[in-house]
């Protein structure tokens, strides 16, 4: 995955030139242009804090994670069940010396950042091919959806060789996907993508659940701060 956690303002630069080669693939950007956009990216810029927290649960454990981030300075600040005191720290400045403590909740903050914002990484990972196959059958329960492959580099970044196949509906927003981790064939994880919300201009989704009832992800008090305003924007 890209390191570049903020390059949304890139994106409207970068994204007209990713066009990939063969009559499946993207065209100019067109396939991130319409995922991205279906989640509000065109307003990201003037976002200044989005905060979130992250639950999950696997089997019986159940892990919750608060986060602030502000993308423009790409500051970072963190408060997890095992920690007194919430934690601050600008990931702009972390170098490899930092301690390991550090280093594990950058890489929880990767990792819950992208379950809530990946509509928005298909557009800002611009090394990531992304790939339009068609109509595909679901992966959970009936029917079909336009799929998208989205296939990270081999080397380099947080999750090299990772693919993320996106089911999607009429309006180019996910109602499942697939993870697929260094691009192996069989699924890694597969969740649903669905409560849909709207969060101040932005629209998120809230819930993921897994096959089964042994695996769920979801979010709680979500809210943006945009640029200039003096109070915060949660979901509606």
């Amino acid at each position: 995955m890209n390191p570049g956690l903020k390059i949304f303002m890139v994106f409207l630069l970068t994204v007209s030139m990713a066009a990939c080669a063969g009559h499946n693939q993207e065209r100019g950007g067109t396939t991130r242009q319409h995922i991205a956009e279906s989640y509000g990216i065109q307003y990201f810029g003037e976002v200044e804090k989005i905060q979130y927290t992250f639950n999950v649960k696997i089997g019986e454990k159940q892990i919750k994670r608060f986060w602030i981030w502000e993308p423009h300075i790409d500051r970072v600040t963190f408060k997890g069940d095992d920690y007194q005191e919430s934690i601050t720290y600008d990931r702009n400045g972390m170098v490899s010396t930092e301690s390991n403590k550090l280093k594990k909740i950058d890489a929880w903050f990767i990792n819950d950042n992208y379950w809530l914002l990946f509509p928005y990484h298909v557009a800002w990972d611009t090394n990531a091919k992304v790939e339009d196959i068609g109509r595909q059958g679901l992966p959970m329960g009936d029917g079909k959806a336009r799929c998208v492959v989205v296939t990270y580099p081999a080397t380099g970044g947080y999750t090299p060789g990772d693919v993320y196949d996106l089911y999607l509906d009429d309006q180019y927003r996910l109602t499942q996907w697939v993870y697929r981790r260094g691009g192996s064939e069989k699924p890694t994880r597969i969740s649903t993508w669905d409560d849909h919300r709207e969060v101040g201009p932005l629209t998120m989704s809230l819930n993921h659940q897994g096959e089964d009832q042994n695996f769920r992800v979801w979010f709680t008090n979500v809210g943006v701060k945009m640029a200039g305003a003096d109070s915060w924007l949660f979901v509606q």
